[in-house]
């Protein structure tokens, strides 16, 4: 039988401000090209395998 999931806790002071300070730094970051065709090819050889 499977446990009950916990509820998610809410972040307060300084863990909330470090966690929106990490979200507003990683939305600028770009993903290279070359990272981002291999994740499709992995994408497509898992899609392929189901």
């Amino acid at each position: 039988m499977a446990r009950p999931i916990k509820e998610t806790p809410v972040l307060k002071g300084k863990d909330a401000r470090h966690f929106e300070k990490e979200i507003k730094r990683n939305e600028a970051r770009k993903v290279s090209n070359e990272k981002y065709q291999r994740a499709i090819d992995v994408y497509r050889r898992v899609k392929i395998a189901d």
